[in-house]
């Protein structure tokens, strides 16, 4: 990304519990900002942002905020 583009941001949203999940999964999903079911945080799309979506695919949904 040039300086001066648009930076795009992420809207994530936790969707499904941590309970019982392994403890790295439950300390990214804080790190991102989620502790309870349904909430949402937005974060710029960055590489760092996009590896701990990766590591807890499964326990949210990610959307483009324009």
């Amino acid at each position: 990304r040039l300086r001066g583009d648009p930076v795009t941001t992420l809207k994530i949203t936790q969707v499904r519990s941590v309970i019982g999940g392994k403890q790295n999964q439950r300390a990214t999903l804080l790190s991102l900002g989620l502790r309870k079911i349904s909430q949402s945080v937005v974060r710029d799309d960055t590489p760092q942002i996009r590896g701990m979506i990766r590591t807890v695919r499964h326990l949210v949904t990610v959307e483009e905020v324009s």
